[in-house]
């Protein structure tokens, strides 16, 4: 008996449903034969299948079919009571005493699930996990104070001497310049090796997914590599002096490649030695030996103190031998003249502006090293 009362309701829905697809206008109220066929079986149901309209049934449809958001109702239970103050503060002291302690530790010291400890971290206490900054040395309370000291020496001395008017293009533009740094010519060496493994950041490439996988076989730096000695200031490069294989840097070769820069800014620079060169070098054994100390004083050429374990405040170091190693990455050379000949022919294509910045840069990074308090600068 039951079953044939789900067929007669079933049956009886069909030809509603029948009756609303031939409907030729919505608003109509003329019954179809549907409709009367409903009216004679089920006459208790006639009446709400009839008002149901063509459009009346898409409506319908798509609140059926429109996304639905359910919420859980009260119900009896232990709450969630971890991320409370109390373990907030206990997450808290754990990290301050160890600062590399992880999340599944702490987890299991407090008894409180993961999930909890990722948000009292994160959300909560607002830490996130970085990894250390490499720093050339350890510098100690001494490096610091010499640091800070030196820089605010060199900043005073910059606005003691003020600006000056100096010629910057062909065209006879002038423009004021600091005349410290105008004056001051930067060197220092570097090794330079014939060959250098591009970086696997730098050989990254454009994949779609149904590309295939590349792969990059790990090469080493090769063992051919020659020193390099570079001078140079706002305008431009004054002096690359490659050294042979047979010789080494100390006093007399580095008095010598002196002797050489002292011609080429006659050269260069003319009127720059009768105004005074300022130079900048780093406190390597060759530039600070009595010898070169002799030739300095012979020729009365200038010094600017320079901080010890500092290269982030010279600028051939944070400025222009990591672009010219940059440059240099990934690429072959058959012998060492191809390679001079390709460092030589960087130098030359490099624009003026490079070298003004780089210069220039110095008076930033001695303010960044005083507000540091000495310590290294990263960028």
């Amino acid at each position: 008996m039951n079953i044939f009362k789900v067929i007669t309701s079933v049956f009886a829905v069909g030809l509603a449903v029948l009756s609303i697809v031939s409907a030729q206008d919505s608003e109509s109220d003329v019954p179809t034969e549907c409709d009367r066929g409903v009216r004679r079986h089920h006459p208790t149901q006639a009446n709400a299948y009839q008002v149901l309209t063509r459009k009346d049934f898409q409506n319908q449809w798509i609140s059926y079919r429109r996304p639905k958001k359910f919420q859980d109702e009260p119900r009896s239970g232990r709450p969630n009571t971890a991320n409370n103050d109390g373990n907030t503060a206990r997450v808290d002291e754990l990290i301050k005493v160890d600062r590399r302690v992880k999340l599944k530790e702490i987890s299991l010291k407090l008894i409180i699930p993961k999930t909890n400890v990722y948000e009292i971290v994160h959300d909560k206490l607002g830490y996130r996990k970085v990894s250390a900054r490499w720093v050339p040395n350890m510098l100690s309370d001494e490096h610091k104070r010499q640091r800070v000291e030196i820089s605010q020496i060199l900043l005073h001395r910059c606005q003691q001497e003020g600006d000056e008017t100096v010629d910057v293009g062909p065209g006879g533009d002038h423009r004021a310049r600091n005349k410290l740094l105008e004056h001051l010519i930067t060197g220092d060496e570097t090794w330079l090796h014939l060959r250098t493994p591009e970086t696997k950041r730098d050989s990254m490439t454009w994949k779609h997914p149904s590309s295939p996988v590349t792969k990059k076989f790990k090469v080493q730096q090769s063992a051919t590599k020659v020193m390099a000695t570079v001078f140079w200031d706002s305008r431009g490069m004054i002096l690359l002096d490659i050294l042979p294989k047979e010789e080494s840097v100390n006093a007399d070769r580095y008095c010598e490649t002196l002797d050489r820069l002292r011609h080429v800014v006659r050269r260069k620079r003319p009127g720059l030695l009768r105004s005074g060169v300022v130079l900048q070098h780093d406190n390597a054994t060759p530039h600070t030996t009595k010898r070169t100390k002799e030739w300095l004083e012979r020729y009365r050429g200038a010094i600017i103190p320079h901080p010890p374990h500092s290269p982030d405040l010279a600028p051939s170091d944070f400025h222009l031998f990591g672009s010219l190693k940059r440059h240099l990455e990934g690429k072959k050379f058959e012998d060492e003249d191809e390679f001079i000949g390709e460092v030589r022919d960087w130098f030359s294509k490099l624009d003026a502006n490079f070298f003004t910045q780089g210069i220039y840069s110095l008076l930033p990074r001695w303010q960044k090293c005083i507000a540091l308090h000495g310590d290294y600068i990263e960028k």
